[in-house]
């Protein structure tokens, strides 16, 4: 066996991994290329590195890591990502999947993480690992388990072209559910710093570099401005469908998530009128299959319809232990 860097600008290398992916995991769990170069286009202030391990020249599995070690509002930079790992099923049991893992982990230790999260990064592959694979067992004889304990969050799914919105939602209130326009870019990013000042802040200031389209973010707005949003993804947006992994839902296929509103109006259906508005959205520009990814609110979600579609055990293990 050897083992080469990975090389995130090499067209070659991204075929590889996620050929091997998908090898590794079948289709229901599919990613294409675009979806892994995504995946692995820098991100402001992170770092990110892999290896691509070849049997006789041909590359055979991979691992990636990431850490973020100075935003701290967005994440401890004592903590760290093991991003994706997967061997060709034709190799495993061979060591390939324990080097690659010992790669990350001493990549992840020497950039100073102390805590090593599966799955979940900046640039996701998955929220965590799907539940029910055989990869489980490996990572948890290697101290991984679920964390906090128990810890465990969902995607959930519906079919779009049949959706109502129901009638509990309508009327009396004064507020107002919209898809962002230009020119309101600082007042969607003043609301996330003043609400939502980590991750959904991040991730909308990489949404904004890199160009993406302001329209996909749904806004709410009251008398006193903007105090909701919610970021849907369509087949043509910047952001790849890939890791959603919708595979068994009907297309065209499109995802609405992360949600969120200003703690002043929480608990007063705020919510679920800016998630209906982003349902009846989707639906309208003809999406049917839908996921909303990554989340515990199994009952809010499933007074819209939605079922829970997979699992994730939120798995990770502190160092030395």
């Amino acid at each position: 066996m050897d083992i080469q860097p990975f090389d995130a600008f090499n067209a070659s290398h991204i075929a590889a991994a996620a050929t091997i992916w998908n090898a590794a995991f079948g289709p229901d769990l599919a990613i294409s290329e675009r979806g892994v170069a995504f995946n692995t286009r820098p991100t402001a202030g992170a770092l990110q590195e892999g290896r691509l391990a070849l049997e006789a020249g041909a590359p055979v599995g991979f691992v990636l890591a990431s850490a973020l070690p100075n935003t701290p509002d967005v994440s401890s930079p004592d903590a760290g990502w093991v991003d994706a790992l997967a061997v060709h099923p034709d190799f495993r049991r061979r060591g390939i999947g324990s080097a690659l893992l010992n790669w990350a982990e001493r990549w992840l230790a020497g950039k100073g993480c102390k805590a090593f999260r599966l799955g979940g990064s900046l640039r996701p592959f998955a929220a965590g690992l799907p539940s029910g694979l055989a990869a489980e067992s490996f990572f948890r004889k290697r101290g991984y388990d679920n964390r906090p304990p128990g810890k465990r969050d969902w995607d959930v799914a519906r079919e779009l072209h049949a959706y109502v919105s129901p009638r509990r939602l309508r009327g009396g209130m004064p507020i107002e559910a919209r898809p962002a326009q230009l020119g309101e870019e600082e007042l969607l990013m003043a609301f996330l710093r003043r609400e939502f000042p980590g991750r959904w802040r991040f991730e909308f200031a990489e949404f904004l570099r890199e160009g993406g389209r302001l329209s996909d973010y749904m806004l709410l707005w009251t008398d006193q401005g903007v105090n909701g949003f919610c970021h849907l993804t369509f087949e043509d947006s910047l952001r790849p469908l890939d890791r959603f992994f919708m595979h068994r839902l009907p297309r065209p296929w499109g995802q609405l998530g992360p949600i969120g509103i200003s703690a002043m109006f929480r608990g007063a259906g705020f919510g679920g009128i800016l998630l209906d508005a982003g349902l009846c959205r989707l639906r309208d520009e003809g999406v049917n299959g839908c996921v909303i990814d990554w989340t515990s609110l199994l009952g809010f979600y499933g007074r819209f319809g939605f079922q829970p579609y997979r699992q994730y055990e939120m798995l990770g293990r502190v160092a030395g232990k």
